[in-house]
């Protein structure tokens, strides 16, 4: 299972009303056993559609993610640098890579089960959580996959995403601070845009 197929098992499913008066833990696990099942039913997503993945993606997924508090962590000290315009460039170019990259994983989905494990005491009070699941598959080793979450106005936000002990957004703050340091800002975002497009042809 890739990192991307991992982290789109939390693809959620419930209305952002419903979801502002659920447990963090139990709207991953409400959730993640609502994907699966549409997965599992969806022969056209197992087969690779593109623009079917991308719009689950869209529309099931964007609004349980705190897409500004991602990019700005994958940022690092250059998102400070970025003006407003740049900030929200990185935002949406970031957002639709991401949101592409989840929508190709998405036929990697088969026969894996996940585990939930139960928050630490107290969590449960606390505006930042970190809620841990298991990904078992037949055959291979099982996989971690931790979401840091907090709590909005609109419900529980994830804004990153660890699987097998790796962050998501340092994983990409790496390659974005190299990005900045070899061509500046307007580079990175100019690279996002390329690669979104190149996802985008390919998806056809």
């Amino acid at each position: 299972m890739t990192r991307a197929s991992s982290f789109m098992l939390f693809a959620c499913l419930l209305p952002s009303a419903l979801a502002q008066n659920i447990a963090p833990d139990a709207l991953v696990k409400s959730v993640t056993q609502d994907v699966v099942a549409i997965v599992k039913q969806d022969q056209d997503i197992q087969a690779g559609n593109q623009k079917k993945a991308v719009a689950l993606v869209e529309e099931k997924v964007l609004p349980h993610f705190n897409f500004s508090r991602m990019t700005a962590l994958a940022m690092g000290p250059n998102w400070r640098k970025a003006t407003p315009e740049q900030q929200q460039q990185l935002i949406e170019q970031f957002r639709t890579l991401l949101v592409r990259t989840y929508a190709s994983a998405l036929s990697a989905y088969r026969n894996q089960t996940i585990e939930f494990r139960p928050l630490r005491p107290g969590a449960a009070a606390a505006d930042d959580v970190t809620v841990r699941s298991e990904v078992r598959q037949p055959g291979g080793e099982p996989v971690s996959i931790d979401y840091s979450m907090e709590k909005s106005a609109g419900g529980w936000k994830v804004y990153d995403v660890a699987v097998g002990g790796v962050s998501l957004v340092t994983t990409y703050r790496d390659t974005f601070t190299n990005e900045v340091r070899a061509s500046g800002i307007d580079g990175l975002i100019k690279s996002l845009a390329d690669k979104n497009r190149q996802l985008a042809a390919k998806a056809g």
